[in-house]
């Protein structure tokens, strides 16, 4: 999707005025989606791999399970396990059978500060148009 153009060009006495809130609002947006989109990665990435050290790999299926999902409208970042990796859930949470292993919650309380670096190389980003833009890419908002 392209950059809107500024809607409102307003000329008296030789003074113009450009609104461009429409543009900018799509920038923040747009530098939070792939914020998110970047930090998705890297929490399914360090889960994969806590899952792993955990020992848990009968099939070797079930790390491919863990996804990440960008949502547009609500501009958020949701990551979980997939319908066929039903049972990495019993894994995470832990059950009477099985002793609780918090990948996915540990691959994120473990990598707070690496998840605020890659949200700010994208937020502090907003004072340079030209380089916001080069960082928005319009693909792959859903993990493999």
């Amino acid at each position: 999707m392209p950059v809107p153009k500024s809607v409102t060009k307003v000329t008296k006495d030789g003074v113009e005025f450009t609104d461009s809130v429409d543009r900018c609002k799509y920038t923040l947006n747009e530098l939070s989606r792939a914020a998110l989109r970047d930090v998705g990665k890297y929490v399914v990435k360090e889960t994969r791999k806590n899952f792993a050290d955990a020992g848990i790999k009968r099939t070797g299926r079930g790390a491919k399970q863990i996804q990440y999902w960008v949502r547009k409208r609500e501009t958020d970042l949701l990551v979980g396990i997939k319908k066929p990796g039903f049972y990495l859930g019993f894994h995470e949470m832990g059950t009477s059978k099985h002793r609780s292993i918090g990948a996915l919650s540990g691959a994120v309380y473990n990598n707070i500060g690496a998840i605020r670096d890659i949200e700010g190389k994208y937020l502090s980003s907003i004072e340079n148009e030209q380089a916001a833009l080069a960082l928005i890419d319009d693909g792959e908002y859903e993990g493999e």
